[in-house]
């Protein structure tokens, strides 16, 4: 029974350290990857820009938010066109979905990006492709949400929702009202 205690505890540690020592060896290439896969993102939903977002990034509290939301304003010629807004929701089917959402400087949606979910395949995760397709009342490009209801059609929205998938698209609108949200109290400030 010892001999069993000690092998056991032996493996244990031993799976422990090897574990940590595997950790260290990748933490740094894994934020490397996730820091490049940002900055594309950003890039891919912005309108033309010079600046270096990411140097210029603000933390937005949302009233009634757990955690703020990330805003990389983007200029041209110094001039403000717009601004790539790090959002979530908690409520998609399977929890929390990542998405970066560009605006132009009147708060239009330019593009988004989604960076994580665990939405269900070819149900929820449609949403990459979803709310860009032209056809019925799909697409969110161009929608600003301050003018435009951003809700499914469901809930007197103007924006079809994925079909079978009302929960993922409810967070994905959800998550687009409260980034342009975001944008607009960044907005403030810097006008203030």
């Amino acid at each position: 029974m010892l001999a069993m205690i000690l092998v056991l505890t032996s493996v244990g540690i031993l799976s422990g350290l090897i574990l940590g020592w595997v950790h260290s060896l990748t933490e740094g290439p894994v934020e490397e990857a996730a820091r490049r896969a940002r900055i594309e993102a950003i890039s891919q939903v912005l309108p033309p820009f010079d600046n270096d977002p990411s140097a210029s990034v603000v933390d937005i509290s949302v009233s009634g938010q757990p955690k703020p939301f990330r805003v990389y304003p983007a200029t041209e010629g110094g001039r403000f066109v717009g601004a790539a807004v790090e959002s979530y929701s908690m409520d998609g089917f399977s929890g929390e979905i990542d998405i970066i959402y560009g605006f132009d400087a009147e708060g239009a949606v330019v593009d988004y990006h989604v960076m994580h979910h665990a939405e269900t395949p070819g149900l929820g995760a449609k949403m990459e492709q979803w709310f860009r397709m032209p056809e019925g009342h799909r697409s969110v490009i161009g929608l600003n949400p301050a003018t435009a209801r951003v809700a499914v059609t469901k809930d007197g929205g103007d924006v079809d929702a994925i079909t079978a998938a009302t929960i993922t698209s409810r967070a994905f609108l959800g998550a687009l009202r409260e980034a342009h949200e975001a944008f607009e109290i960044y907005k403030k400030q810097q006008n203030s």
